[in-house]
């Protein structure tokens, strides 16, 4: 292993908790940086840091534990230094304690911490003897709390979400969040046929497998970098969650027609509805900035596609010269992210329900100048990558009184597995550790009239 490994996972951990980076921007950087690194230690430096951040609030309730200054009274340094280790040591399979334990204790010298040195090895060694014997809250007389420190949730999202799911799906759901999880593949059968990706794939060493719900989908592990994989440099595969590709089935686009996706970026969603339309028709990719513009248009240059524009357009002010005349608007908003804590494990140290709320009415604001695009007859589709019943049922709601679209059935357009008690009324939550994907906001809108 790189002798300088464990310090560039210091510097991202801090560049995370003390800086305030995004987690996955923090690792993309660093790897970026360090494209030296071989795959096993890229490996190794994405799961300590991701680990670490997923684990953190279960890693601070040991060090806690053990350590005579709370976790939250620490220098950023020591306490990245010891919850990385404490990952290693609890967690990480294949890195003996011995070796966490020293290499924590040289790393606080090396970073000016020569004084603290004793300390780091006396509480590492500690949790290290008695890592099999952690006491932890009790289920049944503080199940909040337990679900809290056990799953690495804070407590107030536990709550919120025994609330609305009950306990068991909960629990359910917060284990899904743990899973290691498969980077998901939307196949363009329409271009080359799915034997022939799957054999460029495999030949690059990939682990494929079928990914459920849709025929089209797969997850794949087992590689280093997607972007260096031919099937993604020829346009064949796209990254994309099942959540994100049920939107364009549930839109029941088809060739000819007019699609506005509203807040588009990276253009998953607008690219599927361009593959479905067959070539035929528009779909006009918006989003805020030039900078996520130009990302979709990388991928619409690498899809071949040739029915979808991308531009600029901030979906907050109304556009005068589409009101009342697309088949169809996406408008996959901006939400919380709580549905993919499983992927992005930070986001859940970020929020708080006033920031929901505000969420919410940012949305309702977009929704209102959505729902004007949509011609008589045409539709809308409302969705998020969130499980908050204010940025989604809410809005439901919301869209029924306030805008002149009325709920549509979504059983004609989704798979039988996912039809429930909701989907006639139009809409559809999909929860991690019920269904087989992030979670997921998906609701049909219909204009009146046409």
């Amino acid at each position: 292993m790189i002798a300088n490994l464990r310090e560039i996972i210091l510097d991202v951990l801090l560049a995370i908790n003390r800086d305030g980076m995004f987690c996955h921007t923090a690792i993309h950087t660093a790897l970026s940086k360090y494209q030296y690194f071989s795959k096993h230690d890229r490996a190794f430096l994405s799961k300590v840091c991701e680990g670490t951040v997923e684990r953190q609030i279960e890693i601070d309730y040991i060090i806690n534990q053990f350590s005579t200054v709370p976790v939250d009274k620490m220098k950023p340094v020591i306490q990245a230094v010891l919850r990385s280790a404490v990952y290693q040591i609890r967690f990480l399979g294949g890195v003996p304690d011995a070796s966490a334990v020293n290499e924590a204790v040289e790393l606080a010298g090396k970073r000016g911490f020569k004084g603290l040195k004793p300390f780091v090895n006396g509480v590492l060694r500690s949790i290290s003897r008695e890592s099999d014997h952690i006491a932890y809250p009790d289920r049944d007389k503080e199940p909040v709390r337990f679900l809290s420190i056990t799953k690495s949730m804070p407590e107030w999202l536990v709550q919120y979400w025994i609330d609305e799911f009950g306990f068991f799906v909960t629990e359910r759901m917060l284990d899904s969040f743990l899973e290691e999880r498969p980077t998901t593949v939307r196949f363009k059968t329409d271009r080359i046929a799915r034997q022939e990706i799957l054999s460029s794939l495999k030949s690059q060493g990939v682990t494929v497998r079928h990914a459920p719900y849709l025929p089209y989908a797969f997850n794949l592990s087992g590689f280093n970098y997607l972007m260096s994989l031919d099937a993604f440099q020829k346009g064949w595969i796209f990254p994309q969650d099942i959540g994100s590709m049920l939107v364009a089935e549930a839109s029941g686009v088809k060739p000819g027609d007019f699609v506005v996706d509203v807040c588009a970026a990276p253009g998953g969603k607008s690219l599927h509805m361009g593959d479905k339309m067959a070539g035929y028709g528009r779909v006009e990719a918006r989003d805020l900035t030039e900078e996520k513009v130009l990302l979709i248009r990388e991928n619409i240059k690498r899809s071949g596609l040739t029915n979808i524009r991308a531009n600029v357009h901030d979906a907050l002010e109304e556009d005068g010269e589409v009101l009342g005349q697309a088949d169809a608007v996406i408008a996959d908003l901006p939400c919380s992210g709580l549905g993919v804590i499983g992927r992005k494990p930070d986001i859940k140290y970020r929020l708080n329900r006033d920031k929901i709320l505000e969420l919410r009415e940012l949305q309702r604001r977009i929704l209102a100048n959505a729902a004007r695009i949509v011609k008589p007859g045409g539709i809308m589709i409302f969705s998020t990558c969130t499980l908050s019943k204010e940025e989604n049922l809410d809005n439901y709601y919301w869209i029924k009184e306030h805008t002149d679209l009325i709920p549509d059935s979504l059983d004609p357009y989704i798979p039988k597995e996912l039809r429930r008690l909701t989907t006639p009324d139009g809409y559809l939550q999909l929860v991690p550790g019920v269904h087989e994907s992030d979670g997921f906001f998906i609701s049909r809108f219909r204009r009146k009239g046409g």
